[in-house]
């Protein structure tokens, strides 16, 4: 795994800041990721043969995941999800990249921080990076998976998007409460490893009948 930098005074403000907007104010994030980025019919070898794999475009066309980035920024969202939705063990494992997890996150991360900092630059609004941290595709409740397997890759997905420049983490629409639990535990033991301390986000997601 790549060295991991020392946390920034510019990161600490910006945590600071979202953490005040939270509290004082409606923070209006991005929309969908990936009908986005399908949108712009990414070639199989955009994808290096893993078809349907978005974060490998983190890596082989960044250009597409900034347009997204780019896209939200111009219509006036406050912050922008990265593209790592799928950056976890599980989901990276169907691939077979689950060893890719930290170089893919980071990547990810990357490229939304460069976007939000263009965009504040051009008019000093504050813009944020949220770190997303996906379900994956297997439930450790029911024993698809190990949850010390799925606690540690959680742990280098979210140390890769703090590498990265995520200025807040976001567990999205987990569906399991020990998946819930592993991601979450994984996002704090990445803070303490950085030595920073980022908004985490967490939210669940649940059908009309009110099962998880």
């Amino acid at each position: 795994m790549a060295s991991l930098p020392t946390p920034s005074a510019d990161s600490r403000n910006r945590a600071a800041a979202l953490r005040e907007a939270l509290a004082s104010r409606v923070v209006v994030a991005d929309g969908a990721m990936g009908t986005m980025l399908q949108a712009q019919d990414p070639t199989l070898e955009d994808f290096q043969n893993l078809e349907g794999c978005n974060e490998i475009l983190n890596v082989t066309r960044p250009d597409i995941v900034r347009s997204v980035h780019e896209a939200y920024f111009e219509v006036g969202v406050d912050c922008v999800e990265t593209n790592t939705f799928g950056s976890n063990h599980s989901a990276a494992g169907e691939y077979e990249i689950a060893d890719r997890i930290f170089e893919l996150s980071e990547a990810g991360a990357r490229i939304a921080r460069e976007v939000a900092d263009e965009f504040v630059a051009r008019d000093g609004r504050q813009r944020w990076v949220l770190g997303s941290i996906g379900p994956g595709t297997k439930l450790p409740s029911l024993g698809h998976i190990a949850y010390d397997v799925l606690r540690d890759g959680y742990q280098q997905n979210a140390e890769g998007l703090l590498a990265g420049g995520a200025d807040a983490l976001i567990v999205e629409t987990t569906q399991d409460l020990l998946q819930t639990k592993s991601s979450l535990i994984g996002a704090r033991r990445a803070m303490e490893a950085l030595g920073v301390d980022v908004p985490l986000i967490c939210s669940l997601a649940f059908e009309t009948t009110g099962v998880m």
